[in-house]
């Protein structure tokens, strides 16, 4: 597979829709001291029946920023208890799940991890969890919508072996998917055969090393 050169420079923007633009500006820019750095206000747009309405955007650092649309006259799109303003979930859908979609902005090292977690206990918005995870730990909490924010800092580099071992998984998974009926047990015996079947390419890669 040709590999392709790698262009973008991050995440522009991310947008969410609210129902409650004051605690989402409460939250964001008062709790998490995010600066608004634009807006937009528009009168309809496009089509007949698009409401007016405010696109906002805060400031995340790096660039990149999280927006929210705020349509005026608009009524919250269901009624469940459990999701987010976007989406709903019944009590049928499992809790992993609902959990799954999430927005994680990294910060640089542990005292900037304590110092959001101070302020969001501070708030109407609690740390709800404190995870370590692999090579990251990380606080989770929702916003005034119902979306997961979560605040992460790397506790050590991600290493070259890494990196192979995850495109290894990625292969694996295609292959799995692309038969049919995948399991966890056939994504970790196809990673094996992939293993057995490139290790000769590694080691005539490692021998060409400088050094060797």
């Amino acid at each position: 597979m040709t590999e392709l050169d790698h262009r973008v420079q991050g995440v522009d923007h991310t947008a969410f829709p609210t129902f409650d633009p004051a605690g989402t500006v409460r939250f964001y820019r008062d709790v998490l001291g995010f600066p608004v750095v634009h807006s937009i206000c528009a009168a309809g747009w496009g089509p007949e029946d698009h409401p007016d309405f405010i696109h906002f955007f805060f400031d995340i650092g790096n660039d990149d920023r999280i927006a929210f649309f705020y349509y005026f006259g608009l009524e919250p799109v269901h009624r469940h208890e459990r999701g987010d303003a976007y989406a709903g979930f019944g009590p049928d859908v499992p809790e992993f799940f609902v959990r799954s979609r999430h927005l994680a902005i990294h910060v640089g090292d542990e005292d900037d991890l304590l110092e959001y977690r101070r302020r969001l206990d501070a708030s109407s918005w609690p740390v709800e969890m404190q995870i370590k995870h692999e090579t990251i730990e990380s606080i989770y909490t929702h916003d005034p919508n119902g979306y997961m924010v979560e605040f992460t800092r790397a506790m050590r580099p991600v290493t070259p072996q890494e990196d192979l071992d995850a495109n290894l998984t990625i292969d694996a998974l295609l292959d799995v998917v692309g038969e049919g009926d995948p399991t966890f047990g056939k994504l970790l015996a196809r990673k094996a055969e992939l293993i057995v079947e490139r290790a000769a390419e590694w080691e005539l890669s490692r021998a060409g090393e400088p050094g060797r």
